[in-house]
């Protein structure tokens, strides 16, 4: 049962996410910076003036801008080949709109690139992962402003050209799709309607600012793409999109037209764009019925046809199942919407676990664009504890990568062209929905936690040692 010769094993993180240094080497304020913590029951708020005393987790997080070479080495001895990570864009441009880069942050990135190829791991870098500028926020109130384009161009303008030999694989944005929903807005667009204290779950929502900032985004992808091919020919570069497979509840027909309803909506309207390179037709109606009007600039379109991205990648946590009977309740932790499915069991938080999904959307994915597929995040949130004997023991985790594991090996078997798999959270940061550090997802164990206590050691958890023999049979044994 192995996976094909060159398949790229590794584990992915966000730079907001575990980095730190939030103000170190120039950098500047982005808007992860300004939510405060959360838990499982608690929301995390945004704060659009740091409050003193209050708990900011990207302010310190896991400390892997000072620790980052220890990191990567213990990411070598699990057997990485690919390592997912993202730049922070105010490393690199503190406010976002400036006409030169700062260069301890290029400098940065530069050592952390040159210590995964020491090790012969791959980089492959998010250019945007949930992190925008919170001036261009303040300034435009980010993507809803055109404006953003060019200061995205600008900022993968001085990354590309930075690394040029170094790099191979780029990704544009992360969870573009995330952006469909009211969640999407501050989380993956920075863009606050109201710029006061709320609740991240309970923002003000305005359809028409995610949806126009969603076509800038598209734009910016696609001169993106343009732009990287013409600085390396080498480079190849991917859309990131959340796959929140889901199903009709029953065979009902009108479910069936409520779930494909969603799925053209969650699943396929942002890759369709970027994967095709035009709008489709089904999205007509849903702006039509929302009074949503998309403005474009004449040569739009041109741009859209001609910056298609070279592969695909996804997310996959859960799966969900949607019904048109409104009398149905969704069930904790569906944060994408939709119901519980009777079949399946759940995470901790809610998350319902369903490996099979994952075979099923592969599928789906690869016949409808018929691209290279990277499963770039997948795995676990749960309550790890260190024993009295020192150890991690998180059989749960394995269990849950095991048996996806086996459904991306049968997918390959259907024919379908994947290429990589880097779990989430190869080493334990903070959730991105809940700004937690309880909920980990790491093969790595790091003593921090949600009073913002903790001496940030590293130690193996029982996952580590699996997945580095995983690793080691490619995927041959993973028992």
């Amino acid at each position: 049962m192995s996976f094909p010769k060159g398949f790229y094993w590794g584990g992915a993180t966000a730079a907001n996410q575990l980095e730190g240094g939030w103000q170190e080497g120039g950098k500047g304020i982005s808007c992860p910076d300004i939510c405060t913590g959360g838990t499982a029951t608690k929301s995390k708020r945004i704060t659009p003036v740091l409050e003193e005393g209050t708990f900011y987790p990207s302010h310190d997080a896991i400390d892997h801008y000072h620790r980052f070479k220890e990191d990567i080495a213990l990411f070598a001895e699990m057997g990485f080949k690919m390592y997912r990570f993202s730049i922070a864009w105010t490393r690199i441009f503190p406010n976002g709109d400036e006409d030169k880069p700062n260069e301890a942050g290029l400098k940065f990135y530069e050592e952390l690139i040159d210590e995964c190829l020491k090790y012969g791991i791959e980089p492959l870098i998010t250019i945007s992962h949930y992190e925008v500028p919170f001036n261009l926020t303040k300034k435009w109130n980010s993507w809803v402003d055109r404006r953003m384009i060019d200061c995205y161009l600008n900022f993968c303008r001085a990354i590309f050209t930075r690394y040029k030999g170094k790099v191979k694989y780029w990704l544009t944005f992360n969870e573009i799709n995330s952006a469909t929903t009211a969640m999407g807005a501050f989380l993956g667009q920075g863009i606050l309607n109201e710029i006061k204290e709320m609740e991240f779950m309970d923002q003000v929502d305005v359809p028409q600012n995610r949806f126009q900032g969603l076509h800038h985004q598209f734009i910016a992808s696609a001169l993106a793409v343009k732009m990287a091919h013409e600085i390396d020919p080498n480079y190849q570069v991917g859309c990131m999109q959340i796959m929140a497979t889901s199903y009709g509840l029953t065979c009902n027909p009108n479910d069936q037209i409520e779930n494909q309803q969603k799925n053209h909506l969650m699943n396929w309207f942002c890759s369709d764009v970027q994967c095709r390179g035009k709008y489709p037709n089904y999205i007509k109606r849903y702006f039509k019925e929302n009074n949503i009007e998309i403005k474009m600039e004449e040569g739009d379109e041109e741009i859209l046809a001609t910056g298609p991205v070279d592969f695909y990648t996804c997310s996959y946590y859960m799966s969900n199942c949607q019904t048109a009977d409104k009398t149905k309740e969704g069930g904790k932790g569906n944060i994408l919407g939709g119901v519980p499915n009777p079949y399946l069991k759940a995470s901790d938080w809610g998350w319902q676990i369903d490996p099979v999904g994952l075979r099923y959307s592969l599928n789906e994915i690869y016949d409808r664009y018929q691209l290279p597929i990277f499963v770039v995040e997948n795995g676990l949130g749960a309550y790890d504890t260190i024993d009295e004997d020192g150890k991690v023991r998180d059989s749960y985790r394995i269990d849950y990568l095991r048996s996806h594991i086996e459904q991306m090996h049968e997918a390959v078997l259907d024919g379908v062209d994947l290429k990589g798999y880097t779990p989430w959270g190869c080493i334990d940061l903070v959730s991105a929905s809940t700004g937690e550090m309880a909920k980990r997802y790491g093969f790595i164990f790091v003593e921090r936690y949600d009073d913002g206590t903790g001496d940030f050691a590293r130690r193996r958890k029982e996952s580590f040692y699996w997945y580095k023999k995983v690793i080691e049979t490619n995927g041959e044994d993973l028992k």
